[in-house]
């Protein structure tokens, strides 16, 4: 095994070390698809302690006579045999240089994070890295982090960081939890008191905040520049105070209902057969998904704890016919898999209390795809420890081993593995107050959900990750980002 988090699928170690204090990056042929590459794998690398990296355009041009090659190009034949995903790589690490291929050009980045863990810095020499063979891909194509942005609001740089940091182990999902009792996180052009009357609360005793369609896009295209999808999600038909504060016909009296600051679940809901309730949900998940690059729009569905099975399955069918006439593909929590769902439809399980989870198996098996959350594992708002000045702990005290040591094949019993669309870290902010807390429940379990999802079962092994992580501390202090010193890791 290597030093690289997530561990990758083959290692091919060979003798000897490369120089590489100085690299140069020439990205071949990437022009017409990413032409920023080369900009980014630089600035990556450039982040390593005792490197310095520039991206020089063609490997003709003109660069320091001391530099290193990293060459960077596109070949179908790269990553593992057979592999046909489209984020498969190969890196080659000799005396000659550093050459990254890739079928596509989020391998290359992926190969660049690679790199960046396998840089060993001396302290009697220059940066180096070892000989080595790297052909990898990962396990699951979805391999995200959920976060709640509505009981405590994030903003851009915040959000921004996060995604920098869930890239930097392969994570390429980012889904914002945008709504609930508490605020309204999103602009909605067609609604526009939502943000305006309904983002001023939140759970920390702050004043909230809301992204605009502007920032909206600006986070989208930093994310995009990572190969990371943003999924947002607005929770529907239960978590929807927010809504029913700004509009009193959502509700069976037409009173609008208080601002909420609080941290219960349950209390809020729509109705099905008020005028009101259809043409709110066609214009919010319309202007969502207008304002969405990627294929995927969430409409919750979770804790709709005052409805009866009827009309929560009439929501269910409702809001899969707006996001999928919208142009995009709907996501959910666990709980609409007890409604039909349309075959594609990816469904999030996370509940982890002991219940029959048959309806989750018969909806995976009749066309639903599955996204594993399992909340005593990958929920990342839970305390690692019972006095532990942030978070929660319903779901249990979450350490960085039950973070990593877990399959996701075994997570929900009957589910037959090729219905698993990939894994998902959650964390929800009701007790995380600043950016500061955030990264402290975040890392380093993250980089343990990013293992997970990206390697290989066989290829995981907790006590050598226990040294590997260790290793990260140095790029995380050096960065500034705040992390947990878990007594499972000897930092």
């Amino acid at each position: 095994m290597v030093a690289v988090i997530p561990q990758p699928l083959q290692v091919e170690p060979g003798e000897g070390h490369l120089p590489v204090a100085v690299l140069a990056v020439h990205a071949l042929g990437l022009e017409p698809t990413a032409p920023w590459l080369g900009d980014r794998v630089a600035e990556l690398l450039g982040t390593v302690d005792g490197v310095t990296a520039t991206h020089d355009g063609p490997a003709s041009d003109v660069a320091p006579a001391d530099a290193t090659a990293l060459v960077l190009r596109l070949d179908e034949q790269a990553g593992p045999a057979g592999s046909t995903s489209a984020e498969r790589y190969s890196l080659v690490v000799d005396a000659a240089g550093v050459t990254a291929t890739a079928a596509e050009p989020v391998g290359l980045l992926h190969a660049a994070r690679t790199l960046r863990q396998l840089v060993e810095t001396p302290g009697d020499g220059p940066a180096r890295v070892p000989h080595v063979v790297v052909h990898d891909a990962p396990r699951y194509a979805w391999r995200g982090l959920s976060l709640d942005v509505a009981r405590t609001f994030f903003g851009l740089d915040a959000l921004r960081a996060v995604i920098d940091v869930m890239a930097s182990y392969k994570l390429n999902v980012l889904h914002l939890h945008l709504t609930d009792d508490q605020g309204w996180r999103i602009e909605s052009p067609s609604r526009p008191e939502l943000a305006k009357l309904s983002s001023g609360t939140d759970t920390s005793g702050g004043t909230g905040g809301h992204l605009s369609l502007a920032e909206f896009r600006a986070l989208q295209d930093h994310a995009a520049e990572r190969f990371v999808r943003v999924v947002p999600e607005i929770d529907v038909p239960g978590h929807i105070n927010a809504a029913t504060h700004v509009y009193g016909d959502l509700m069976p009296d037409g009173v609008p209902t208080d601002a909420y600051s609080g941290i219960e679940v349950g209390f809020s809901r729509l109705t099905f057969d008020l005028p009101a309730t259809e043409p709110f949900l066609r214009d919010v998940f319309t202007d969502l998904a207008r304002a969405t690059d990627g294929e995927h729009v969430h409409f919750g569905g979770d804790e709709v704890l005052k409805m009866e099975p009827a009309e929560y399955a009439r929501f269910v069918e409702l809001c899969e016919r707006l996001v999928v006439e919208a142009g995009k593909t709907p996501v959910a929590w666990q709980e609409a898999a007890k409604a039909p769902l349309r075959p594609g439809t990816l469904v999030q399980y996370w509940d982890t209390h002991p219940m029959d989870l048959t309806y989750l198996v018969d909806a995976a098996k009749a066309g639903a795809r599955v996204i594993l959350s399992p909340a005593n594992r990958v929920y990342l708002d839970m305390k690692y420890t019972a006095d532990f000045p942030f978070g929660q702990e319903w779901a249990g005290l979450v350490e960085v081993r039950d973070s990593y040591d877990w399959e996701p094949e075994d997570a929900v019993p009957g589910l037959p593995a090729e219905t698993i669309e990939g894994v998902e870290a959650a964390v929800w902010t009701e007790r995380i107050p600043t950016p500061e807390a955030l990264f402290t429940m975040l890392l380093p379990r993250l980089s343990a959900v990013a293992e997970v999802a990206w390697t290989a079962a066989d290829r995981k092994d907790w006590d050598d990750y226990r040294r590997r992580v260790a290793r990260e501390a140095h790029a995380w202090r050096r960065a500034g980002i705040a992390f947990h010193e878990s007594p499972q890791v000897e930092w």
